[in-house]
């Protein structure tokens, strides 16, 4: 089986971009392009966090409702959630309602306000030299770069939860600080 697949529009993709209309919508338009807007950032962060263990999937067709239950994924107003909100985000069949998620996502958002710069320059401050050319298969693409242990590394040391390397690669991948689409892909380099 190939890893470039030609949709029904007739454009090569990469095999995972063409399995669903979400997938599909994702990886020609977000996916592996770049991200510097801080908020938008912070989503992603929280988003991966909640996908770990689960299907990205999952995440995609919940993602309108993440963003209204957590008032668009402001960090300023995230941080000022208590008990209350909690209890109101667990009883939100909208969302992933795991506690140690949500507590992450509440808790991130203060980590944020800590940061001595925003969140879009640290998280940048990480990236990977481009590579020369794109990848010719899925089987290529890593779970982890010495570049996501470090970012890894650094969010844990201020106090951020839920951002372990391969979570880390993954917010790499996704704002596009890292081109993992491959050779042949119809997306932009």
């Amino acid at each position: 089986m190939s890893d470039l697949v030609t949709g029904a529009d007739g454009r090569p993709r990469c095999r995972w971009g063409a399995s669903t209309p979400e997938y599909e919508r994702y990886h020609d338009d977000e996916w592996g392009k770049p991200e510097r807007e801080a908020d938008a950032l912070y989503e992603r962060l929280c988003l991966e966090a909640f996908q770990s263990g689960l299907s990205w999937l999952t995440i995609l067709r919940k993602r309108e409702t993440f963003r209204a239950a957590f008032d668009g994924f402001d960090p300023e107003k995230v941080a000022t959630y208590g008990e209350a909100d909690i209890e109101r985000l667990l009883g939100d069949a909208g969302i992933v309602r795991n506690r140690a998620k949500i507590e992450a996502t509440i808790h991130n958002a203060r980590a944020v306000a800590d940061l001595p710069m925003p969140l879009n320059e640290l998280l940048w401050s990480f990236a990977p030299a481009p590579r020369p050319a794109r990848l010719g298969s899925l089987a290529e693409i890593a779970a982890t770069t010495a570049e996501s242990k470090a970012m890894a590394k650094d969010l844990k040391k201020r106090g951020f939860r839920f951002v372990g390397p391969t979570t880390s690669y993954a917010l790499m991948q996704s704002m596009g600080m890292v081109d993992d689409h491959l050779a042949g892909c119809h997306v932009p380099p």
